[in-house]
């Protein structure tokens, strides 16, 4: 039996499906209804049951089992105070409480820029509820072009902003691609960073920002080729979660990663 193979548009129409089904998990990113910073003395947080604080790199919750806080790490009631201990940029899905099972929402602990918060993620949120995928250009082949991986010597970090004002954050270049889209004629290179498979990860702006997209995006290209050559899919670009919430702290791109011409593929704005 012989198999027909799949074409480049059938196999970006799988990524889709593949996002868009992440996307609506029960906890994903779409469920995110609130991010609180977390102070030295115990306190409430929100909605959240229990008193909550953080001090000397720990983070402290105290609740009752009338309060019916479940700790998600050993699925025990919570009943007098327990701690965790993360490192910076680290998340922890930590306890739950609500709805039949007593998990509908999910309390997610993070430290950021040296600071414990707490987001929330309610499985029923309306960003969840009435998903029905992210919308999208249509399919461009010209739009997955060849550029080449130039490596700096040594990675450097580069301080950046995030889609949070009160979180710096900081990206680690390991390169830049340097390419040409079809008809434009000009060269330009995005710096990257590295995945933990060796791939790279660009995060960029382009004229349809605030447009038709969200204020920037990111594609990801496979491992450079032993010539240096990398494919940049830009059918493949994808939204960070602070398109979607409020409550993202997602990672802006590094100065100079802006493409002066609309990358009219990939995902749209999903507030549009």
């Amino acid at each position: 039996m012989t198999t027909t193979p799949q074409t480049a548009e059938q196999r970006w129409a799988r990524f889709r499906e593949g996002r868009d089904a992440a996307l609506a998990e029960t906890h994903g990113w779409l469920t995110l209804t609130s991010f609180q910073w977390l102070g030295s003395e115990a306190a409430e947080v929100g909605s959240v049951p229990g008193l909550w604080s953080a001090a000397g790199g720990t983070a402290r919750l105290t609740a009752r089992p009338e309060h019916g806080l479940t700790d998600l790490t050993t699925g025990q009631l919570v009943d007098g105070t327990i701690t965790a201990a993360l490192e910076d940029e680290a998340s922890l899905l930590w306890v739950a409480h609500g709805g039949s099972d007593g998990r509908r929402v999910v309390v997610e602990l993070a430290r950021r820029a040296g600071r414990y918060a707490v987001r929330t993620r309610d499985a029923e949120a309306p960003t969840l509820t009435r998903f029905a995928g992210v919308p999208v250009f249509d399919y461009r082949p010209d739009l997955v072009v060849q550029g080449r991986f130039e490596p700096y010597d040594e990675p450097r970090e580069e301080r950046i902003r995030t889609a949070h004002p009160e979180v710096p954050g900081t990206e680690r270049i390991v390169g830049a691609v340097v390419f040409s889209l079809p008809g434009d004629g000009r060269e330009y290179r995005l710096e990257a960073s590295l995945e933990d498979a060796g791939s790279l990860v660009i995060t960029f702006n382009d004229s349809t920002n605030g447009k038709s997209t969200a204020a920037w995006r990111k594609v990801t290209a496979r491992r450079p080729r032993p010539d240096g050559t990398v494919i940049l899919d830009f059918n493949r670009a994808i939204n960070y979660p602070s398109a979607f919430t409020p409550y993202g702290t997602c990672p802006m791109p590094v100065s100079g990663n802006a493409i002066d011409a609309p990358i009219e593929a990939g995902e749209k704005d999903p507030t549009i």
